[in-house]
């Protein structure tokens, strides 16, 4: 903000013309609380990347309570950051949402159980009670579930569904044989609560060739309409990409900016740290420009819902290259 402020106070004692250092106004809504699953865009703002391709950008943390797509959908933001399976599903549903960049290359979603509980393959899981996400985040695992053939309301042949929250409590109170997880987050703090890694057993999404895409960028459609939009969300990605790039290469410094930007104090620096380390793996090999083939990977996944998928059709229009297009090239 001092740096904004300075700026234009500069620019007046030059008599430079108001547009010559007029700010462009972004909103970012993220999917889940500020932590280092969203490190790029808070390096960006930190560093001053965004302020340099003439934005000011303000990040919204996100929260159990806070679905990205109803928040853009009501104005809330101009940008977002959703898993695909949940964007695809609210566009089928009505909300006209376009995937512009893809800074996550892979998913870190996995389903974590405990070694005692006799499950060590997916043919162990029916008779099982699984934790799953829900808020949009339960439609990997019902695509995966259907696939094999496992029903998801209970009985001999199919799985209990517990509807986890975002903790990783019914597994250590077992109240569930496996849990949802991510690479980056709850699988360590079930490691942190005291459980071995040798005393746990996961399955990578990635591995069960059911992975689907995760934190891309959406904006709604008819705002690519305007040209100055897309050039504003150009100048945006092009940003999170170098704040992306940096805080991979500086995964402790990026650590820090993360936490700086935590109001709640909920966030502890070993466990940024080694969110942000494993964060950086998921993006390699990511420009921030969308792979088609990822994303119809994510589509066959989705449609393969047996009698409920999770989308009934292959979406028409939901991913551009407009945006890091005009980015990079």
């Amino acid at each position: 903000m001092k740096k904004t402020i300075f700026g234009s106070v500069a620019a007046l004692g030059l008599g430079l013309a108001p547009a010559a250092w007029a700010m462009d106004d972004i909103t970012l809504q993220l999917k889940w609380v500020t932590q280092a699953q969203f490190a790029g865009y808070y390096v960006a703002l930190e560093n001053g990347y965004y302020e340099e391709e003439g934005l000011n950008v303000t990040i919204r943390p996100g929260g159990p309570d806070i679905a990205p797509p109803q928040v853009i959908a009501g104005g809330g933001a101009d940008v977002i950051v959703e898993w695909m399976p949940a964007a695809l599903a609210a566009r089928e549903s009505g909300l006209d949402l376009v995937n512009i960049a893809q800074p996550f290359k892979r998913s870190g979603m996995m389903l974590t159980c405990l070694a005692e509980t006799g499950v060590a393959s997916p043919e162990d899981f029916p008779g099982r009670t699984l934790g799953v996400w829900f808020f949009g985040n339960e439609f990997p695992f019902l695509s995966w579930m259907s696939t094999l053939g496992i029903p998801t309301d209970g009985g001999d042949d199919g799985v209990e569904v517990l509807r986890q929250g975002f903790n990783v409590d019914p597994l250590l109170q077992n109240q569930a044989d496996c849990i949802s997880t991510m690479t980056y987050n709850e699988y360590w703090q079930v490691i942190d609560a005291g459980i071995g890694e040798d005393e746990l057993v996961n399955f990578l999404y990635e591995e069960q060739g059911v992975a689907t895409l995760e934190d891309g960028l959406w904006v709604m459609e008819d705002r690519l309409e305007d040209e100055d939009f897309v050039d504003q969300m150009a100048r945006f990605v092009r940003a999170s990409m170098r704040g992306w790039d940096w805080a991979a290469e500086n995964v402790e410094d990026a650590a820090m900016i993360v936490l700086d930007y935590d109001d709640t104090g909920a966030q502890t620096e070993e466990h940024q740290i080694r969110m942000m380390g494993e964060v950086a793996l998921l993006l390699e090999g990511s420009d921030g420009t969308l792979d088609p083939e990822d994303a119809d990977r994510t589509v066959q996944t989705l449609l393969a819902g047996g009698s409920d998928p999770v989308i009934t059709a292959a979406p028409e229009g939901a991913w551009t290259s407009i945006v890091t297009d005009a980015a990079f090239d």
